[in-house]
């Protein structure tokens, strides 16, 4: 019979075979960090069994955080639930994998509510679990729990329509379907709801941020020169879109794009104009320079849905063009990116979600820039 002083060798062997096993899971550049600290105690290198996300947190901690207190608490034996608060580690990180442990854990939801909900929705490949990790990060910290839980759905359901550099405009998108009180929420069309799907949640956003991009260009005052005047032919009316508001009605009763001239119309490249049959609209028509023309021309007349127009119609706008003396139209092109966003409009968009986040991020600062605009 193999006496026990033989079989004690074999199994410390069998025992630091498995730990180093289990050390090799964690990323590369990280082994190094958890290889040292799990050597210091045998209840620190449980950790790598028990809860890896706890013994990388330790390991690597997030900046400001002191792992001493719960470094104590695992070496004294105390519950892995205390270990964890001591370390800020959400309970329900126990189930990732150290695959998905790729840089410090950030600070993370850990509410009753969120730790059930989140656990139905741990991605099943380890290549997934450190995207879905910082996603789900991400979108709690920019938007709100529910947004995350939702985030780490959709990721697990359809990975290829969540693209990272989304985030910031889906968690605004959504942030902002909560606050009915403020003026981004307003120009929300189809808002957040947690059973969406990520495709038409995309498009949703998509929409607000024209909305928004139209409001940050124009600004809230009417377009002062619109080139030509309100006239009347043939039984056509024609009407100037000169305010945001009235751009977005046309825009949605006519079933166009009319919200993405915002930085068009910015660079006095062109004008908007609705032309209507006894109250009713028929079509929206567009002036603007054609080719080296330097006098005003309508480029664009379209009914509902980009539909073509009659002749007569046509006839009709041309009649009203006409009626003008083109040659002291002083259209005024501004060059490309010249044209100032309204800082009134862009500090009242933003205003509110840097109050309830307490920070003004680089990606959203406070003096309006295209370049965030465009970067959303």
């Amino acid at each position: 019979m193999t006496s026990n002083l033989l079989l004690a060798p074999r199994r410390e062997a069998a025992r630091s075979d498995l730990l180093e096993r289990r050390l090799r899971r964690y990323h590369p550049r990280f082994q190094g960090e958890v290889r040292v600290l799990a050597m210091r105690h045998s209840r620190i290198a449980d950790l790598a069994a028990s809860f890896p996300a706890l013994l990388f947190a330790l390991a690597v901690p997030r900046p400001g955080l002191d792992p001493a207190p719960a470094l104590a608490h695992v070496v004294d034996g105390v519950g892995l639930a205390e270990a964890a608060v001591a370390a800020d580690v959400p309970m329900w990180l126990r189930k990732v994998p150290p695959e998905a442990l790729t840089r410090p854990i950030r600070r993370l939801p850990d509410g009753e509510l969120f730790r059930r909900q989140i656990a139905n929705h741990f991605p099943r490949s380890p290549k997934l679990a450190p995207i879905w990790l910082q996603v789900v990060a991400d979108v709690a910290d920019l938007a709100h729990e529910a947004a995350a839980v939702w985030i780490a759905r959709e990721l697990v359901r359809e990975q290829r329509r969540v693209n990272p550099a989304r985030l910031r405009l889906i968690s605004l998108w959504s942030w902002f379907s909560g606050q009915p009180a403020t003026y981004g929420h307003g120009l929300i069309g189809k808002p957040w709801t947690p059973d969406m799907r990520i495709g038409p949640a995309l498009a949703a956003a998509d929409n607000w941020r024209m909305l928004i991009a139209l409001q940050v260009n124009l600004g809230r005052l009417p377009i002062s020169d619109m080139w030509l005047r309100t006239g009347r032919v043939a039984g056509y009316d024609f009407l100037p879109l000169d305010t945001i508001v009235a751009i977005a009605e046309e825009a949605d009763a006519m079933r166009n794009c009319l919200h993405t001239y915002g930085y068009n119309l910015a660079h006095n490249r062109s004008r908007l104009w609705s032309v209507r049959r006894d109250g009713e609209r028929v079509a929206t028509l567009r002036v603007a320079s054609r080719y080296r023309d330097p006098l005003p021309n309508i480029v664009e007349l379209k009914a509902a849905g980009n539909a073509e127009v009659p002749r007569e119609l046509w006839w009709a706008a041309r009649q009203w063009l006409h009626m003008h003396d083109l040659s002291h139209v002083n259209m005024g092109w501004r060059d490309w990116g010249t044209a100032p966003l309204d800082r009134a409009a862009w500090q009242s968009l933003w205003r509110p979600y840097w109050i309830a986040k307490r920070r003004i991020p680089e990606w959203l600062p406070m003096a309006p820039s295209r370049s965030a605009l465009e970067a959303l």
